[in-house]
């Protein structure tokens, strides 16, 4: 019969000790139907029970007096392992009744078992083995798969509320005594079923109130975090609010200037419009009080401003063209200048990427050498294995050799004998020490022949090793050639990518040069409408005289006005003429600068 652990044995009857003690606690409990205090034996009876299972396998502490064996140490540990259990260590710890380690245990316990979380902390203990180690030996409980079993069976306390004492009491001297009688069944016991069904009832009614509770705890703290949430974009809602009203104020600020600034401008045109009137009505009045040619002169002077208004039309078209031109130049300047920016930024790229390029063929080319270096050692070493083989096949051979003239020394040494032993039956004893000494070379050519044998499997050892390394180089040889084609392909990427940054060098240098080109057309423009822009034209009071030759203006001399350089010539002298498709007739042009003469009402005459 096999013997059984004891060890074992006492973890079984532990264990099942503390299945009946948590059990009958829990249904006396329930029948009791209140809250429990500490003279409740059931009670009393799973706090020794609990005792002996943390109490099982402890080691023996060495202290000054005497040898010390108690529970609080590992219980200590779980104010380390779980933040929440330092309360009641502290709280244990601040009791003043309590002097021994196994008192403060106790009070331990007890307060574990009223917070209901006695199972969460020993089953942190548990799970750090390799620091329970250190109070427990191997074998102990806690250490083995019951300790664990007693754990889950710890959680279904939770259905017990207990009030306990702990103050008051004296924990120290307290004699922890099973007793086996509150274990035993009776005939109560067997008819109390319907007792149990109730009890399991109302057990599961309040595990679910429990996990009701705990679940409206999640969310009530969801929306506590929601609340949080929308308070701060409420709060960032209102600053930017405050933002969008200061804008709306400042942009009302500029309306309001913007109209005065347009109410001015309209009242400069009409002022303008009111001294043009003026003028006009001046000249109609000088021409009511002509003599006779006044008719003609005011069918002249009505196709004069047909003409001027038909001029001033298109003079307005011009500047409507050239003004969205001006527009147009400007908008593909700032094109320009993007596409020259994104172009730097791939330019930069790209001499990022060559250099990168550059450096990882250093790194290749630096390898291949290293990797060249390294085929030219292998090979040498290659070609010293194979020396070396082919001086251990030569070995090998001298050696089979040698056994062979062995064997057959041995063979003849052997017919010999047998030869002798038949020729010389009545020599006995003079043979028997020849055969004796014969006996001892064979001895002697035996131990030869096992030292060869073994030389020839170290010899075998050797080359198959060598066979290895060969086999190994083979294989690094194989990679450097792997390397080499990864290498010839980097190079020819290389050259890929050089051509396609040569192509796009050049591209940049021609539109460099377009854009040059348009830099300098920009730049006469400007300096052309500068020019326009310092000009004024002579007023009709102060120019009376031709300025080529220099006689005074009259109905039949009229004045033609140069719109670029500001010059006013009569009729005779402004004889150059250029078609227009703008206008049916053929315009007067300068002289000096060949821009198109506007005719002029003279206002000098009598």
């Amino acid at each position: 019969l096999a013997v059984k652990d004891p060890t074992a044995v006492e973890r079984a009857n532990l264990l099942n000790m503390a299945k009946l003690s948590i059990k009958g606690l829990i249904e006396s409990a329930l029948s009791f139907g209140r809250t429990l205090d500490s003279d409740y034996p059931p009670l009393q009876q799973f706090f020794v029970v609990m005792e002996h299972c943390l109490k099982h396998g402890l080691k023996v502490r060495k202290s000054f007096l005497s040898y010390n064996k108690t529970i609080w140490g590992p219980l200590e540990l779980v104010e380390k392992l779980y933040p929440e259990a330092e309360e009641i260590a502290a709280s244990v710890r601040d009791l003043p009744g309590l002097k021994t380690p196994l008192g403060r245990a106790r009070a331990w316990l007890r307060l574990a078992l009223m917070q209901k979380k006695m199972a969460d902390y020993l089953r942190c203990l548990i799970i750090q083995r390799d620091l329970l180690s250190e109070f427990y030996e191997y074998h102990a409980l806690m250490m083995e798969e019951e300790g664990a079993v007693i754990v889950g069976l710890l959680v279904g306390l939770n259905v017990i509320d207990a009030n306990l004492c702990v103050k008051g009491e004296d924990l120290d001297s307290q004699v922890g005594v099973i007793d086996f009688s509150v274990y035993l069944k009776s005939d109560d016991d067997i008819g109390g079923k319907e007792r149990n069904v109730q009890i399991a009832a109302i057990l599961d009614q309040k595990n679910y109130v429990e996990e009701l509770n705990r679940q409206l705890n999640s969310t009530v703290s969801s929306l506590h975090a929601r609340v949080d949430s929308l308070e701060k974009s409420n709060t960032k809602l209102i600053e930017e609010l405050a933002i969008a009203k200061n804008n709306i104020i400042k942009l009302q600020e500029e309306n309001h200037q913007l109209r005065s600034e347009n109410t001015l401008i309209l009242m400069k045109t009409q002022h303008h419009l009111e001294v043009s009137k003026v003028d006009v009505e001046a000249e109609l009045q000088t021409y009511k009080h002509s003599r006779q040619g006044l008719d003609e002169m005011y069918t002249e002077a009505r196709r004069q401003l047909r003409e001027e208004a038909q001029l001033r039309q298109d003079m307005e078209n011009e500047l409507v063209v050239q003004v969205s031109m001006k527009h147009e130049i400007e908008l593909a300047m700032k094109l320009l200048e993007k596409d020259i920016h994104e172009k730097q930024d791939t330019l930069i790229g790209l001499r990022q990427q060559l250099e990168e390029v550059k450096a990882i063929n250093v790194e290749m080319y630096q390898k291949l050498q290293v990797s060249e270096d390294a085929m030219k050692e292998k090979n040498e070493i290659i070609s010293r294995l194979e020396d070396k083989t082919n001086q251990i096949n030569a070995t090998m051979k001298q050696l089979e050799q040698r056994l062979q003239q062995a064997e057959k020394a041995q063979m003849e040494a052997e017919a010999e004998d047998e030869k002798l032993k038949q020729e010389c039956v009545n020599k006995s004893e003079s043979l028997q020490n020849e055969f004796s000494q014969k006996e001892k070379q064979l001895l002697q050519l035996e131990t030869d022949l096992k030292i060869e044998k073994e030389w020839r499997q170290t010899l075998e050892d050797d080359l198959q090793k060598e066979k290895e390394t060969v086999s190994h180089l083979r294989t690094e040889t194989q990679e450097i050639v792997t390397l080499k084609k990864e290498f010839l392909k980097l190079q020819e990427k290389n050259k890929q990518l050089k051509s396609t940054c040569e192509d796009q060098e050049a591209a940049l240098q021609e539109l460099a040069s377009k854009l040059s080109e348009s830099k300098l057309k920009i730049e006469d423009i400007k300096e052309a409408n500068k020019a326009l822009q310092g000009q004024v034209w002579l007023k009709d009071k102060e120019a009376t005289h031709c300025k080529l030759c220099e006689k005074e203006f009259s109905l039949s001399k009229r004045k033609h006005h140069c719109r670029n350089c500001g010059e006013i010539f009569c009729n005779a002298c402004s004889d150059n003429e250029l078609p227009l498709p703008s206008s049916p007739k053929p315009v007067r042009v300068c002289d000096s600068c060949h821009a198109i003469l506007i005719q002029r009402c003279s206002s000098n005459v009598p």
